[in-house]
C-alpha cells in the first residue's frame, strides 16, 4: 500500500501542489517541500510549481474581480465580513496590501477580488503579485524542507521512504488542520465584531419614534 502511494505521490505529487498553491495552500508548499527534502520532487520544480499556483490564483481572482464585477460569485465575495476593510486598505495603501495580502490566511481569495475591484493598475498588481508569490513560495517550501531535514535527523537516516511517505502526509494533513482551525477563529471573530458595530449603529428617527 505504501508503494502505490509513494508512486502516487512521485507521478501527481507536484501537480496536487500545484492545484494545493491556486488556492490559500499553505500546507500544499509545506508538502512539497518536505518531499523536496526526501528527494522525492526536485527542489527547484518544487519552487517554481508553488510560485506559478500561487501567482495564477491571486491574477485569477484579481481579473475575475474586475471583469465581472456583477457576477454572483463575485457578489458572494463582496458579502463576505471583511471585504470592505480590505477595499480600503488596497485603495489606501495598493503596493503594501498586495505584497501582504496572501500571508493573511482566510483573506487571500477575498483580497484577490477586492484588488480586481480597486484602481490599482493591471501592470502593477501582477508584478507585485509576482514578488509576493515568489516570497511566499521560498517561505512554505523552506519550511517543508527544513522540517524534513530535521525530522531525519530526529529519526536517523534509516527512514525508508514509505516512513518519510508517512510522515509527509502526516505533516500535511496536521499543517491543513491547523490552517483551517486558525482561519475560522479569525474569520469567526472578524464577524462577532462586524455584528457587534451593527449593533452598536443608532436608529434612524424614524424608528426611534
Amino acid at each position: 500500500m505504501t508503494d502505490f502511494l509513494h508512486t502516487l505521490v512521485e507521478q501527481y505529487g507536484l501537480i496536487a501542489v500545484f492545484a494545493g498553491c491556486l488556492a490559500e495552500g499553505e500546507s500544499a508548499a509545506v508538502f512539497g517541500g518536505f518531499f523536496a527534502h526526501q528527494g522525492v520532487f526536485d527542489p527547484s520544480m518544487t519552487l517554481l510549481v508553488a510560485f506559478c499556483g500561487a501567482w495564477l490564483g491571486d491574477t485569477g481572482l484579481f481579473l475575475a474581480g474586475r471583469r465581472f464585477a456583477d457576477h454572483r460569485r463575485i457578489l458572494a465575495y463582496r458579502a463576505r465580513p471583511g471585504f470592505s476593510h480590505a477595499h480600503d486598505l488596497i485603495e489606501r495603501h495598493p503596493n503594501l496590501f498586495v505584497l501582504s495580502n496572501r500571508f493573511i490566511y482566510g483573506l487571500r481569495a477575498i483580497g484577490g477580488v477586492a484588488a480586481g475591484l480597486s484602481t490599482i493598475p493591471v501592470a502593477r498588481f501582477m508584478a507585485l503579485n509576482a514578488i509576493s508569490a515568489a516570497v511566499w513560495a521560498c517561505l512554505f517550501v523552506g519550511l517543508g524542507y527544513f522540517f524534513g531535514e530535521g525530522a531525519q535527523r530526529l529519526i536517523g537516516d534509516e527512514l525508508v521512504k514509505h516512513e518519510r511517505l508517512l510522515i509527509g502526509l502526516g505533516v500535511t494533513v496536521v499543517c491543513a488542520a491547523a490552517g483551517l482551525w486558525l482561519g475560522h477563529r479569525y474569520l469567526t471573530r472578524r464577524r462577532a465584531e462586524q455584528e457587534n458595530i451593527l449593533g452598536d449603529t443608532p436608529q434612524s428617527s424614524g424608528d426611534s419614534q
